[in-house]
C-alpha cells in the first residue's frame, strides 16, 4: 500500500506502508542504532514518537520473545529505508510487519532516511503523520501545524497498580515513568527485592514501603510536566539513596533546583561517547532523550556533575553534594546497545549498603 509521510514544515516523503493501515501523527525524531529495532519500538520512551532508523535495512533478524522492553508499544510509527520481510535469525517467529500488524502500529518503508535525518538535524525534530497517498499535503500539514500533541506521557505508560518482582535482597522501589524491562533485569540479577509503584505515588506512600532503595525510571516527554514527581523526590532525599536513569535523572535535576531544556534532535542511538569526570573514562553508552539538564543552572545547587556527553558536552550524569542520591543520563542497562556503564547498578548496591551500615551504627 502507497503511503507518505508529510512534515509540518512542508516536507513530503513517499514510500510503501507495513503494518496497520492507519495514519499516525507523532514527533518525528531519529536513531543511530544498527540494531536493536525490536528494544526500541517496545521503549516506553517512545511514547508519542515516530522513529525514523538512520541504518538503511531493518527488520533482518525479525522479532523474538526476548527482547521487548515493554509488554505494549508506546511507538506511534517506524521509518525505514528498506524493511526486511524475510528475516534470518535462529530466534525470528514473526516478521516486524508481522508484529506492527498485530500491535496496530504503522510504518512506512522507501523513503530516503538519510535526507529525512538531514532535515531533523538541522531544522530540529517536528511534528509529522503517516497517511495514505491520496490524502491532501496542505491540509495535513495546516492539521500538523495547529495540532498540540497531548503532555501526559508518562501518564499513557506508567503501571497503574504497584507490583512486586520479589527477590531476596535490596528492597528497591522502581518509581514506573515508563520503566524498560531492563532495569527490572538488572536489578534481579543483584537479587534485589522490588516493587514498582505508579508515577504519581506520594513520598509517604514509598516509605511506607520500608525500602532500601528509590531507582527513578526513564520516561516520555518534558520533564517539566511532572511536578508532582518532584515534591516525591523531595520528600526523599536524604531518607533513603536514590539512583535515577533518563527521566528519572532530569526529574532529579529539577527537584535539586536546577533547569532542563529541549535538544535541538536528541540523543537516541547506542553509540554515545560519555565522559565520568570522577574517574576520567569514556563509556559507549545507548540512550533515548529530547531533554538535558541546563549545566549553567547547577550553579547554587547541591548537585555535582559527574558525566558529560562527548558529542555536545551537554550534562550526562549527577550527584547530590549531602545526600546518597546519584543519577545518569543515559542507559546503563542498555538494552540495545553497549553495557559498558552496566557497573553503575553495583554502585547504586553499594551506596544502600553504606547508607545501612551508617544508619545501624
Amino acid at each position: 500500500m502507497k503511503k507518505k509521510l508529510i512534515l509540518e514544515s512542508g516536507e513530503v516523503f513517499h514510500g510503501e506502508g507495513f503494518g496497520a493501515e492507519l495514519e499516525t501523527a507523532g514527533e518525528v525524531v531519529f536513531n543511530t542504532g544498527m540494531t536493536g529495532y525490536q528494544e526500541l519500538i517496545s521503549d516506553p520512551s517512545y511514547c508519542g514518537q515516530i522513529v525514523c532508523m538512520t541504518y538503511p535495512l531493518i527488520g533482518n533478524y525479525g522479532i523474538n520473545r526476548d527482547d521487548y522492553e515493554s509488554i505494549e508499544p508506546a511507538i506511534k510509527g517506524l521509518i525505514v529505508k528498506e524493511l526486511c520481510d524475510l528475516p534470518s535469525n535462529f530466534r525470528t517467529q514473526i516478521t516486524l510487519d508481522e508484529l506492527f500488524k498485530k500491535k496496530h502500529l504503522s510504518g512506512i518503508s522507501g523513503i530516503d532516511t538519510r535526507r529525512l535525518t538531514r532535515i531533523l538535524r538541522n531544522s530540529g525534530v517536528v511534528k509529522g503523520k503517516i497517511v495514505n497517498a491520496d490524502t491532501d499535503d496542505q491540509a495535513i500539514i495546516s492539521e500538523l501545524k495547529s495540532t498540540n500533541f497531548p503532555t501526559n506521557q508518562v501518564e499513557q505508560v506508567s503501571t497503574k497498580t504497584p507490583y512486586a518482582n520479589p527477590g531476596r535482597g535490596f528492597k528497591v522501589v522502581l518509581v514506573d515513568f515508563g520503566s524498560k524491562l531492563g532495569i527490572i533485569r538488572e536489578l534481579s540479577q543483584r537479587n534485589c527485592d522490588i516493587i514498582v509503584v505508579s508515577h504519581d505515588t506520594t513520598a509517604e506512600e514509598i516509605l511506607l514501603m520500608n525500602p532500601d532503595g528509590i531507582m527513578l525510571s526513564n520516561g516520555p516527554g518534558d520533564p517539566e510536566d511532572n511536578q508532582q514527581a518532584l515534591e516525591m523526590i523531595r520528600g526523599l532525599l536524604g531518607k533513603v539513596p536514590i539512583f535515577g536513569i533518563c527521566l528519572g535523572h532530569q526529574l532529579i535535576g529539577l527537584a535539586c533546583g536546577a533547569k532542563t531544556f529541549k535538544l535541538k534532535f536528541g540523543h537516541r542511538g547506542g553509540n554515545h561517547p560519555v565522559l565520568d569526570l570522577e574517574k576520567n573514562k569514556v563509556a559507549i553508552t545507548s540512550q533515548n532523550h529530547g531533554y538535558a539538564v541546563d549545566q549553567e543552572s547547577l550553579k547554587g545547587t547541591d548537585l555535582i556533575e559527574t558525566h558529560i556527553a562527548l558529542n555536545d558536552r551537554t550534562n550526562e550524569g549527577l550527584k547530590h553534594k549531602i545526600h546518597p542520591c546519584f543519577s545518569v543520563q543515559y542507559h546503563p542497562e542498555a538494552s540495545p546497545g553497549p553495557e559498558d556503564a552496566n557497573y553503575l547498578f553495583d554502585d547504586f548496591i553499594h551506596l544502600m549498603e553504606d547508607f545501612k551500615n551508617k544508619k545501624n551504627q
